[in-house]
């Protein structure tokens, strides 16, 4: 059995199965997760839960990952990590995210399972 690691991850994905499949390889890694489908959802659950990460899609219908980033108060939330992840290499919203606070980009096409939990440990230690 996995140990708990206390640490919570808000996952903010459209696709849902993507959405599934990264709150299962993460739930298995033993990190708390929560999930939202667009950044106003996001928004809304980072007022109730400050996660210590969030894994943020750049491309969502309602608000997408840079409106979130433009909105999110990381005043309130100094702790949290931002790691901005998307299917395509958009150099310019790439750079813009990270202007707007992002710590980290992926392609999603190159994070594998272990991948992906190895950089959310990784971003952990860091913030540590």
């Amino acid at each position: 059995m996995t140990k708990k690691s206390n640490k919570t991850i808000l996952i903010v994905e459209d696709e849902s199965v993507l959405n599934e499949a990264y709150q299962i390889t993460l739930a298995q890694a033993g990190y708390d997760i929560i999930s939202a489908f667009d950044g106003k959802e996001a928004l809304e659950l980072v007022e109730e839960v400050s996660p210590d990460i969030i894994l943020l899609d750049l491309r969502m219908p309602v608000l997408d990952g840079i409106g979130f980033l433009k909105e999110f108060d990381s005043e309130a939330h100094p702790k949290t990590k931002i790691i901005v992840f998307s299917n395509y290499d958009m150099q310019k919203e790439i750079d813009e995210a990270y202007e707007l606070g992002a710590d980290k980009y992926i392609l999603k096409a190159w994070a594998s399972p272990k991948e992906l939990i190895k950089i959310v440990k990784d971003t952990l230690e860091q913030s540590d």
